[in-house]
């Protein structure tokens, strides 16, 4: 397995807090390579929705149904919309990247490893997506989310309701993410059928059973400023 994570070349923050999170793979002493993926840029967001025939189809303003998967689509606070878009893209290459070869560990430029992942174990269950970060700081409702992770039974766990049923619910942030070609091809066809929406609300158990959170948070965000809602 091999980790990627996703940095925004030239961009001070995005690359400093890409530094921060390779320091903090080798302090932990993983034994797997990480690489660094050179992000979509917002200028480059037309042309790469053009190549994979992929087309935008989330809410900037408001709450809207989406009647097809009888979700509510809830607008994130964005500045530069063409910046959320680059995002949700450049999780997708990596999604490309790993239908086409074997799993990989998909990183955000904020995460920071707090324990050495034993990745080879966590492959070993049946589910396609695991999450690896802390709730805390990174996803809505993360009290709730860290106590029903960290009451659960077995240390893969899939993810916890934490919300009423027509509201995307997966991962707790996709700062950190180990998946396998099965979830990632299943990623790229939701993509296709329901349009590109942010990637941690498209990746919903709703839309996908094959989604879990580790009960041992092997990373946690660094909490450093949004390059997406800022």
């Amino acid at each position: 397995m091999k980790a990627y994570i996703i940095t925004i070349k030239g961009h001070l923050l995005s690359e400093a807090a890409s530094d921060t999170c390779i320091m903090s793979h080798k302090n932990v002493k993983n034994d797997f390579d990480i690489e660094v993926h050179d992000a979509i840029t917002p200028i480059e967001t037309g042309d790469v929705m053009k190549k994979y025939n992929i087309e935008w189809n989330y809410p900037w303003d408001g709450v809207q149904l989406d009647i097809p998967t009888g979700l509510k689509k809830s607008a994130y606070r964005t500045e530069d919309p063409l910046a959320r878009i680059a995002c949700a893209l450049s999780h997708y290459e990596l999604w490309l990247k790993c239908a086409e070869g074997e799993a990989l560990m998909v990183l955000e430029h904020d995460a920071r490893f707090m324990h050495k992942v034993p990745y080879e174990t966590i492959l070993d269950t049946k589910f396609n997506i695991i999450g690896l970060n802390d709730p805390i700081g990174a996803t809505r409702r993360a009290r709730q989310f860290h106590d029903r992770v960290q009451n659960a039974t077995k240390i893969i766990t899939p993810v916890p309701n934490i919300d009423s049923f027509d509201i995307p619910q997966g991962l707790a942030g996709n700062s950190a993410y180990i998946i396998k070609p099965d979830g990632a091809k299943k990623m790229m066809e939701l993509t296709q059928e329901f349009g590109a929406w942010p990637n941690d609300a498209l990746m919903c158990k709703q839309l996908y059973q094959g989604l879990a959170s580790s009960k041992i948070y092997y990373t946690k965000v660094q909490g450093t400023p949004s390059t997406t809602s800022l």
